[in-house]
């Protein structure tokens, strides 16, 4: 396969993360595990423009290089700015309005003013057709085809891009479906089609139409850009594997990303998380918060044992403003702050940092590019944060002078105060912002942040972190190696990885022959899907659960099945389960793996006990004597890669040399002498004592007073902050 053909010729493995600033590399070549990292302005005109730009500063040919893993925002952006297709949705009779009535429910309930998002297919493009299939999955009434011939000449009249076929109860019965798209698929072939079946084929009808709908938006824009890459690649001499970053914490097949793109909603932000769970779980971390700080947003994950929480339906643009998605995600909060986000003055004189940022065209006013909004980049320029000669590895020299009048002009003076006083204000904000994601991560998930570590990467995560973990009560902040790229990295990190979900309600009756049928079923896809996409047929393996929930009520959560699966798996969380081998044997073409889940392997009591655990320690109480209903059957389907190892740094006899002294404006103790640090000059080891910069070629650590950091030999820096000084009144 790829991997291990790189592995045999040494040829490279390389990620690439587009973000809304930066766009970032990282290589790795297994022959001699060199890793090496490069960082470009993104191209918000052609995205694969600042691909090419990170390829020729890396100094690597793309005839070199095996394996291409690729995450972007682009599937996230299309969605926010509403820039999909034009798309239509093909339903059942007397179901054309689901996604307008929705849940039926007020998010906002004391807001007077609230307004229901808009549906992305408006309502005469919603178009119905005869058909009825129960929740058993028989036929009630049959597909009436003269239905799907009848929109045909009205879907052409309104210059459909997309159609997405959502029929009732698909999830038990696709034959409707599948016929509808072979018949519209016939007589409109340039279309992108999808259906629910493929999309998310689980109960829950707004959410399922819903996922069927946006998949459809954002498809022919994905295939597009994903065509455009895989031929500017191939121009370029490129012809290895290409996969592209999941919500889920896997990789896939570019292939299955132009079917399935709203499985990459997430898939820059979730790529770095992957990094810190498998940096924490090295470091014997039990819990830590991801943080990230890129140039546009600041992102926060809680990870557990070394995996990121995952939600089985995510919420585009939040829960009161946004649209459900169906599929499993790393559940990830996000805020509109990050190095690029302008500083500005509401209508009542309050100072607000964001959401609006300069990204990359043209940049804070001090990259010299032709920007005049003060932003959170400015202020850190002028409070001495960064090093004015250095900046991006010595590509752009900062302009502090510009980034002074701007905060001056914008802030200071129609606030009444100085540079200085409005540069700190900007941070102080900023870093407030910031704080609320990782405070809804933790806090209000009933994570106590004191018992958390923070992994702090991003551009901007090392400067600030600190800061944030203070504010909250977070006592360890650990920095990784290559903290700017580290999304990049966590690519290279990440595993093919396929969730496959069916619904199948019935009570935990001990009944579980359908259960095992769907088991092996499921895994069997899941191994196919993999085995198409390069996985090595000996990494293979899957793991099963089921949703359960006490009967009568609504939601579910996951518990894994077999007989040596570990924990048990949080609701938003699916853990790893080690199953036995099963003597059950898929029907499809391409048998499961021998590590095929099957419930067979534990029984009834076993479930039970495992789901009233796991209920326990989600909501803090239980209820052992209701009965328990299986609502989905799950399966996790991973195709195992070799991951590169980070070097490890030689130790030192001595004290580690501060290569400058700088005047910086730290915390509250205003502007200080610094020492400055380089940290390719660190060895393992080194204790560093703040206030105190290290400085990387595309980040800045900052040390208040009384934190102190740590060097180990994997390259990470831990540092122990100092806890909020209590004022007394």
């Amino acid at each position: 396969m790829a991997d291990q053909q790189a592995l045999a010729t040494g040829r490279h493995l390389i990620g690439v993360d587009i973000g809304g600033t930066f766009t970032d590399l990282v290589t790795f070549e297994p022959a001699s595990g060199r890793i090496a990292y490069a960082k470009a302005r993104s191209t918000p005109r052609e995205l694969s423009a600042g691909i090419a730009d990170c390829v020729a500063k890396s100094g690597l040919a793309l005839t070199d290089v095996d394996t291409l893993f690729h995450g972007s925002t682009v599937v996230i952006n299309a969605l926010i700015e509403r820039s999909g297709a034009k798309t239509a949705l093909v339903t059942t009779r007397g179901f054309r309005d689901v996604l307008e009535i929705g849940r039926s429910n007020r998010p906002e309930n004391y807001n007077l003013f609230y307004r229901s998002p808009p549906p992305f297919v408006p309502r005469h493009l919603r178009f119905e057709v005869t058909e009825r299939v129960a929740a058993d999955g028989s036929v009630v009434t049959p597909l009436d085809a003269a239905d799907i011939a009848s929109l045909v000449e009205a879907v052409r009249r309104e210059g459909i891009e997309a159609i997405a076929i959502c029929f009732l109860h698909a999830y038990a019965n696709a034959e409707h479906e599948q016929a509808a798209a072979r018949l519209l698929a016939t007589a409109l072939p340039d279309l992108y089609i999808c259906t629910s079946n493929e999309t998310a084929c689980e109960w829950r009808e707004f959410e399922r139409t819903s996922t069927t709908t946006l998949n459809a938006f954002v498809g022919p824009r994905v295939s597009r850009y994903v065509e455009r890459l895989e031929q500017s690649m191939g121009a370029a001499g490129f012809t290895g594997r290409l996969y592209l970053m999941r919500s889920n914490g896997g990789v896939m097949a570019a292939q299955h990303g132009k079917r399935l793109p709203v499985a990459m909603v997430e898939s820059g932000p979730v790529a770095g998380m992957i990094g810190a769970g498998q940096l924490a779980a090295a470091m014997g971390e039990h819990r830590v918060v991801g943080f990230d700080m890129g140039g546009t947003t600041a992102k926060a994950a809680l990870i557990e044992q070394g995996e990121p929480r995952l939600v089985d339906v995510y919420y585009v643009n939040g829960y009161a403003n946004g649209y459900p998605l169906q599929v499993p995600t790393i559940e990830v909060i996000e805020v509109g702050t990050g190095g690029g986000s302008m500083a500005w003055l509401d209508a009542t004189g309050a100072l607000k940092v964001g959401p609006r940022s300069a990204g990359s065209e043209p940049g804070p006013a001090c990259v010299g590019a032709g920007g005049t909004e003060p932003t959170v980049t400015d202020a850190n320029a002028v409070l001495g944060r960064l090093n004015a000669a250095h900046y991006l590895g010595g590509e752009i020299r900062l302009d502090i002078e510009a980034a002074a009048r701007a905060i001056d002009s914008r802030i200071a003076q129609p606030l009444g105060l100085s540079i200085e006083q409005a540069a700190a204000g900007i941070v102080t904000i900023a870093n407030s912002n910031m704080a609320l994601a990782v405070r809804g991560i933790t806090i209000e998930k009933g994570i106590d942040p004191r018992d958390t570590a923070l992994v702090a990467f991003g551009g901007g995560g090392p400067l600030h972190a600190a800061a944030i973990a203070r504010d909250i009560g977070i006592p360890r902040v650990i920095v990784p190696p290559m903290p700017a790229c580290f999304s990049a990295l966590g690519m290279l990190l990440a595993d093919l990885r396929h969730d496959l979900v069916r619904t199948c309600a019935q009570p935990l009756n001990g009944r579980f022959e359908r259960i095992d049928a769907l088991l092996a079923q499921l895994s069997a896809e899941g191994a196919a899907l993999l085995t198409e996409a390069g996985a090595n047929p000996d990494a293979l393996s899957c793991s099963g659960f089921l949703d359960l929930c006490y009967a009568g009520q609504h939601w579910t959560l996951p518990v894994p099945v077999g007989t040596h699966a570990e924990g048990v798996a949080e609701s938003t969380k699916i853990e790893a389960a080690t199953a036995t081998t099963s003597s059950v044997r898929a029907t499809s073409a391409v048998s499961a793996p021998a590590t095929t889940p099957a419930i067979r392997d534990c029984n009834a009591l076993q479930l039970r006990e495992r789901f009233d655990r796991l209920y326990e320690e989600r909501f803090g109480h239980a209820f052992p004597g209701l009965p328990l209903r299986i609502i989905n059957v799950r399966v996790r389907a991973l195709g195992r890669r070799p991951k590169p190892h980070l070097p490890q740094l030689a130790a030192r006899v001595g004290a580690p040399p501060a290569y400058a002294w700088r005047d910086v404006h730290v915390g509250a103790a205003g502007r200080v002498p610094c020492r400055i640090y380089r940290r390719e000059a660190l060895a393992a080891g080194d204790h560093i004592a703040g206030p105190a910069l290290i400085e990387e070629d595309v980040a800045t650590l900052l040390l208040d007073a009384d934190d102190t950091a740590l060097v180990r030999s994997d390259g990470s820096i831990v540092v122990q902050v100092a806890p909020l000084a209590v004022v007394s009144p």
